[in-house]
């Protein structure tokens, strides 16, 4: 039931807004941008930047738009010098020896700039424009060249792709580890090239409003994973659950089960690594909602230990089995642990619960009760009553069995 509920049925709700989709996309639309001329100053990453379709686009009309451009110069060149009606007189020196119309101009055009080699199209000495103009578009077709196969070269070896093969759970879960309760999730390196300097870390995106009434929709925290004890860096060969412990530092101390599902918050999980292959810095990202976090679960393990190897099984990346867990926050089960290992002692006696006893052995085996002990043990038991939900009186009564009516502590 509990596993049910935390496993997020979105079938019985519609699922909200995420910031970051579950494939690491940012859903985060930038609109009604004035200074639009800052992209330009940018030009490399601009079309590093653009889609594949536009990209192709740009690369076909940077080479159309010079070839075009310098056949009309050729064109206009040879119309200037009337070459074009002299194109009978064998006596007259043209500029551009067969360049008689205006497909000639562009043919001739391609062929200098592609260097493909002049055929019965070429520039004569008659004219020493004709030759300036050639040096002209050699220079513009080389800079187009290193700046177009620049970036394609970028475009292609990206490490954006390289996070396709980055993955993590489908959910996060909340078990105990060494005694701690503990937030988890699961991440996983699906190629044999492995990243280098693996970092990772994760941001609670939640709103609130401030005391004076300002409200912050999109407030970001750190969640911590481990910086100060170098947890959160990775030795990424075999998938890696990355834990979060839940202390009074975390934003998830006073959260039990149904607190979760009371509140709006998205995890936003960040995966930062060098790739092997090529040098680059390579980010993936992913998140969790509220519903996204199973209470009480822990993750099956993937790796088994075949001859000469260890195996791992990535259809059990994604599964997680029940392991018992109360169904409170980590401040309450530190407050029942704390009482529980207190000095008092909470018993029964005639069927009536008494708040607290105070054990000071006698050389007669005699208590003596404590009066100021007996109250300030009562304030306790009714302030971890109120927080938890949970009458102090049950745990005596779980206990109950091992008193034999006998006074001790617990």
């Amino acid at each position: 039931m509990e596993a049910e509920i935390h496993q997020g049925k979105t079938s019985t709700q519609r699922e909200r807004q995420r910031y970051v989709a579950k494939d690491g996309k940012c859903q985060v639309n930038l609109g009604r941008i004035e200074e639009k001329g800052r992209f330009l100053s940018d030009i490399f990453t601009t079309i590093v930047d653009l889609k594949y379709r536009w990209f192709l686009f740009v690369f076909m009309m940077c080479y159309i738009v010079t070839w075009f451009f310098f056949a009309t110069i050729y064109y206009l060149d040879a119309y200037w010098r009337l070459d074009l009606l002299n194109l009978e007189n064998d006596d007259w020196g043209p500029c551009f020896q067969n360049v008689d119309s205006f497909t000639s101009a562009l043919l001739f055009s391609v062929e200098t700039q592609r260097t493909i080699g002049y055929g019965s199209r070429m520039v004569t000495t008659n004219c020493h424009e004709g030759v300036y103009l050639i040096m002209a578009q050699s220079i513009v077709g080389s800079m187009i060249d290193a700046l177009m196969v620049g970036c394609m070269f970028v475009k292609i070896s990206r490490p954006k792709k390289r996070a396709q093969t980055l993955i993590f759970s489908q959910n996060s879960v909340v078990c105990p580890r060494d005694e701690r309760l503990c937030l988890m999730f699961r991440i996983g390196d699906l190629r044999d090239s492995h990243m280098v300097d693996a970092k990772i870390r994760a941001k609670l995106i939640k709103s609130r409003q401030t005391s004076e009434g300002e409200f912050l929709p999109l407030e970001q925290s750190e969640i911590n994973l481990g910086y100060e004890t170098g947890e959160d860096r990775l030795f990424l060969v075999e998938p890696q659950v990355i834990c979060h412990v839940i202390d009074e530092n975390s934003p998830f101390w006073e959260m039990g089960p149904q607190q979760l599902l009371r509140e709006q918050f998205e995890i936003i999980v960040i995966l930062e690594g060098i790739v092997e292959a090529t040098g680059m810095t390579c980010q993936a990202k992913s998140s969790y909602l509220e519903n996204e976090i199973i209470w009480g679960h822990r993750f099956e393990p993937c790796m088994t230990l075949e001859k000469g190897a260890f195996r791992v099984d990535y259809k059990r990346f994604h599964k997680t089995f029940e392991v018992q867990l109360p169904r409170c926050s980590a401040k309450e089960m530190e407050e029942m642990r704390e009482l529980e290992g207190s000095e008092f002692s909470f018993y029964w006696e005639n069927g009536d619960f008494l708040t607290g006893r105070r054990h000071t052995m006698t050389d007669k085996g005699e208590d003596e009760d404590d009066e100021e002990e007996e109250e300030k043990t009562a304030t306790q038991g009714e302030r971890f009553s109120a927080r938890s939900g949970r009458h102090i009186g049950n745990i005596a009564e779980e206990r109950s069995a091992d008193f034999n009516g006998s006074d001790y502590n617990l």
